[in-house]
Order: structure tokens, then C-alpha cells, then sequence
């Protein structure tokens, strides 16, 4: 054509979906489908590691699938559309390690190799009746977290004078905890408590030791209280601060008889704090971990309190009825997820945010700071690289109704997502919960179901992670995409079901 100059474009920076046609740059497209970036140009994305699709596989359409990183190898966790649990890389692969019929989506941390998954039916509440299980990665079925405590049906312990011993003068009471094959002390028990009047010359003979009725149980522990003085003594056994008895352990569940002997100087390791744990941890509509405590976060059934369940420090099993929650007091929105980045806990509902810390204290007085009152997150809406949610330890990845955003303790601006903002107003925020994003640290891309289910969302960030060197592309498909996690470090694995025609 005459006196036309060409343009060149020296690189493709993928789509841009913002305003009109007009507005789009030389250097995007309008409209920009199954292609991936490459180093001055772009090429056909590689095909895809689809995972269940229910024609050709041997486990049903799949709803939910995560990659779970066990002590020495790796697996993935998927759930059916008939509430089982798979695990990949169990001895029986194609047996369910949990069956939960009206399961449609799950919460799941990893802690010591263990996988921790909380069952949800609504995607807004924890399922009504319904508990946290634990799963070892052994292909045995998944349990219940924590466990139940001794019941005087597994025996009603007596305590008699023994031989020559330090048990100092006065009322001791004693009782026993079950102690599980994950680590988890259970309350105290059993209903009826062992109680003497000592006379301060003699050991303490313990009789008809409660034995677990439960495989899990791999020994047992003797608590006792300091002397009390008979004239002051209530007769309240559960009213007096316990111990754990020096070489008190019992490593087995078989024995039913055990001497004792120690000065009262010697019972240092608080156990009353056991008393107040929950016996069968409610199911929430996630699991998380902050400061070596894990998280299990809902809506409570009364629809008027939000809650986090916050577990003791390097006990992820035990749960405090009493103190041990951050309760945001009048609020009915959902929680969708908690995170932590640095030392904060971030808590988020669909259009809220909130922070809190711990401050040395138990978690029912940790301080709640309302930060944003009109951005939060979706259900699975933070970025997760691998089985760890966050993408470092300076921000966050995370989307919400208003867009994706980089979020180091606010939302900055411009949005992530600001070159497609089109296509991210067009979603249905009914279906938000189906949203998953995920961060391919090697590659460097982020990974995002979109609400329509039928388009993944990838942005590539080789050039940076801001709004305006991050380089959009849609991936389409003909299934129905339902969940999507990362292998192997850096292979997209996707979980799709065949849509009818």
C-alpha cells in the first residue's frame, strides 16, 4: 500500500479485554485462545494432563482434586461425585480412603506428612454433624481427628497405697489420657476418677487402667493433682489442676495396672487444659495453618457467628471448646479462607477482610482489626503454589468479585487483573465458589478456573508480576473444568467431567 508504514511489534503480550475494541494495544489481542507465550512470540499450548474424565477412567466425574505431598513421596486426593475420597498413590488406588455421600467439596491442609480433610456439603458451612478427619497416607481409611477419651466402660480405675514412696500427704485424684498414633492427647478420663488420701510414705498403686476400644490409641498417660487438703477437699474431681505424672507413661494399650511414685515438685507439665478439648473436631469449609496451629474456619449453623477454630501450638489436633477460637462477633457472611502472610492472620469472607495475631495468649483474646469492608476472597480464592496457599512471604495472590489482586496486608491498585476486566465482570457470582487459583512458580504462571467452568485463566508473568507486564491468555476447553491443582512442581493437572450434549 503506498506511503503505509508498517508497525512492528517486537513482542506479543497476550489478551486485553478492557473497555472497547478500540482500546485494546498494538501489542495485545482481543481475543487470544489456547496459545502460551514464548520468548518474542507465542506458540500452541501443550496439551493438557486431563485427570478423570467419566467415560474413560475408573473413578466417576470428579469434583475436587489436591496434590498431596506426603514425607516421601507425593499423591493426589480426589473426591467423586459420590463423596469418595481417593488416594493416587495408595497400595489400592480405586479404594475410597473416605466416603461422605452428600460431600460435594472438601478442606485440606497437610501437617507431618498427614492429610488433614474437613467434608462440606454447601460450600458456605461446615456439613451439620460432620467432623475433620486424618488420613496417614498409608491407604488405611481416614478417622476422625483427635479421639475419644477413656469411658469408665473401658475401665473404672482404682488408687491404693503401694510399697514405701514419696506420694506426698492428702487427696490426689488421678486419671488417664489416650494418647493416639498422631500425637494427640485426649481428655481426661474415665467419667469415675481415681482418688486416695495418701499418707506421704508410700507409691500410689493404680488398678483397671482404662483400655481404648480404638486401634489408634498407641499408649496411654497417668495425670494426677498436687496433695489437697482433705478438710478443703470439694470432692470435685474435676475441679483441681492436673498433671502429667513423671515416668507415668504406659506404651501400650493392653496393660491395666501401674505404680506410681513422685514428690508433688515433680508434677510440672500442665494436663488440665486437656479437660476443654474437643473430643471430634467440627467440620468446617476450609483448613488452614498459622504459627504451627491449624485452622478450621465456618459460618456456625445459628447463621450469626463466623468462626476459627484455632488448635493449640504443635498440636494440630487439639482444640480448646473454651478459648480456643476467633469468634467475629455479629457477623453472618461466611468465612471463605484464612491465610497468614508474615506474621498475620488474615481472615476473609467474599467482600471482607479481616487481620488478627497471635499475642501470646490463648486464641479467644487475640485482637480482630476490620481492614477492608469491601474486598475479600473467595472460597478457594488465594493462590496456592504446591500444597502451601501464598505465593511468598511479601503477598498474596487473590480473587474476588471485584477481580484478582496482589495483596501484601491491602489490595493494590491497579488490579491484577486490569487488562481483562471485561471478561472478569461477565462472571457469575453464583457459581464463585467454583473458582481455583493456582501459582506455577517454575513457569511462572497463575492458573485460574473461571466461574463458567469450561475456561482456565492463565497468566504469564516472566516479564513481571504487576498489571501491566502480566500477559493473559484464555485456555479453553469442551468439559467441564472442576478442579485443578499442580504436580510435580510444574504440571498442571485438570479435573474435568464430559458436559451433556
Amino acid at each position: 500500500m503506498r506511503d503505509h508504514s508498517p508497525i512492528t511489534i517486537e513482542n506479543f503480550n497476550g489478551l486485553f479485554d478492557r473497555g472497547g475494541a478500540d482500546s485494546v494495544p498494538l501489542d495485545h489481542w482481543s481475543d487470544c485462545n489456547n496459545v502460551q507465550v514464548i520468548e518474542g512470540g507465542f506458540e500452541t499450548r501443550p496439551g493438557i494432563n486431563t485427570l478423570v474424565v467419566s467415560e474413560d477412567a475408573s473413578i466417576p466425574d470428579v469434583l475436587q482434586v489436591y496434590t498431596y505431598r506426603k514425607l516421601e513421596s507425593e499423591s493426589l486426593l480426589v473426591l467423586d461425585i459420590n463423596g469418595n475420597i481417593f488416594d493416587t498413590g495408595s497400595p489400592t488406588p480405586l479404594t475410597p480412603i473416605l466416603t461422605i455421600p452428600t460431600m460435594i467439596d472438601f478442606g485440606f491442609t497437610i501437617i507431618d506428612g498427614r492429610a488433614y480433610i474437613s467434608p462440606t456439603a454447601d460450600k458456605n458451612h461446615g456439613m451439620i454433624n460432620e467432623f475433620v478427619y486424618v488420613y496417614k497416607g498409608d491407604g488405611i481409611t481416614a478417622r476422625k481427628a483427635a479421639g475419644q477419651p477413656p469411658k469408665d466402660a473401658d475401665g473404672i480405675m482404682t488408687a491404693s497405697a503401694g510399697s514405701t514412696g514419696n506420694v506426698e500427704a492428702g487427696v490426689h485424684i488421678f486419671g488417664v489420657v489416650y494418647e493416639t498414633d498422631t500425637g494427640f492427647d485426649t481428655q481426661i478420663g474415665p467419667d469415675t476418677l481415681a482418688t486416695i488420701t495418701a499418707s506421704g510414705t508410700t507409691t500410689v498403686d493404680l488398678s483397671s487402667i482404662p483400655v481404648s476400644p480404638n486401634s489408634y490409641v498407641t499408649k496411654r498417660r497417668i495425670v494426677a493433682t498436687r496433695a489437697i487438703d482433705p478438710t478443703l477437699y470439694t470432692g470435685n474431681t474435676r475441679g483441681y489442676q492436673f498433671f502429667f505424672v513423671p515416668d507415668g507413661e504406659i506404651d501400650d494399650n493392653l496393660s491395666t495396672s501401674k505404680t506410681v511414685n513422685f514428690f508433688d515438685i515433680e508434677l510440672l507439665e500442665d494436663a488440665s487444659n486437656l479437660l476443654d478439648l474437643f473430643s471430634e473436631i467440627p467440620a468446617g469449609v476450609g483448613l488452614g495453618q498459622y504459627r504451627n496451629r491449624m485452622l478450621v474456619w465456618a459460618l456456625q449453623p445459628d447463621n450469626e457467628h463466623a468462626v476459627v477454630l484455632v488448635s493449640n501450638a504443635n498440636e494440630p489436633e487439639a482444640f480448646d471448646q473454651v478459648t480456643g477460637l476467633i469468634q467475629l462477633q455479629g457477623n453472618n457472611n461466611s468465612i471463605t479462607i484464612c491465610q497468614q502472610l508474615r506474621d498475620v492472620l488474615y481472615i476473609f469472607n467474599s467482600i471482607q477482610t479481616f487481620g488478627t495475631q497471635d499475642n501470646g495468649d490463648v486464641p479467644a483474646t487475640w485482637s480482630i482489626v476490620a481492614l477492608d469492608q469491601g474486598y475479600g476472597a473467595s472460597l478457594h480464592g488465594i493462590a496456592t503454589c504446591l500444597d502451601v496457599s501464598g505465593t511468598n512471604a511479601d503477598f498474596l495472590i487473590i480473587c474476588n468479585y471485584s477481580g484478582i489482586f496482589l495483596f501484601t496486608g491491602t489490595f493494590s491498585f491497579p488490579e491484577f487483573s486490569f487488562k481483562v476486566a471485561n471478561l472478569w465482570a461477565q462472571t457469575n457470582f453464583n457459581d464463585f465458589t467454583n473458582i481455583e487459583i493456582y501459582n506455577d512458580t517454575v513457569l511462572k504462571r497463575i492458573y485460574i478456573i473461571m466461574p463458567n467452568q469450561q475456561i482456565i485463566l492463565v497468566g504469564d508473568y516472566q516479564h513481571g508480576l504487576d498489571a501491566q507486564n502480566v500477559r493473559w491468555m484464555k485456555w479453553t476447553f469442551i468439559d467441564q473444568i472442576t478442579s485443578i491443582t499442580l504436580w510435580r512442581i510444574d504440571q498442571l493437572v485438570i479435573a474435568a467431567k464430559k458436559i451433556e450434549s
